[in-house]
């Protein structure tokens, strides 16, 4: 599988920043493809990070020297090329899977 050079983690975004405030910003190192922020369910808000596809390789570079460790809104970006979803550690569970409610620590219909 070929390594995607252009695709970029964008890391420590303001919680407050739209994916067009982060457009605007990258494209003063090229030509921005695509800007993808998720969105944490609980909060509604976007998490913190985010993904930006640049138009070239070298529009990619330029992105990573412009803005890693730069402030972005009163944070400090971390900007980093993009690993393959087959490279990242595997994700930790972290909900314990027993619900919110009963089970053995009380909670409804443990009278």
């Amino acid at each position: 599988m070929q390594e995607n050079k252009k695709k970029l983690f964008v890391g420590g975004i303001p919680w407050a920043s739209t994916e067009e405030d982060v457009r605007k910003a990258f494209e003063e190192a090229g030509t921005v493809v695509s800007v993808s922020l998720p969105i944490d369910r609980m909060y509604n808000r976007p998490r913190g990070f985010g993904f930006v596809e640049m138009a070239t390789e070298a529009e990619a570079q330029a992105a990573v020297e412009r803005w890693d460790g730069k402030d972005f809104g009163g944070r400090t970006l971390k900007v980093d090329f993009a690993r393959p979803e087959s490279e990242r550690p595997p994700r930790e569970n972290r909900g314990g899977g027993r619900g919110g409610f009963g089970g053995d620590r009380g909670g409804y219909g443990s009278y």
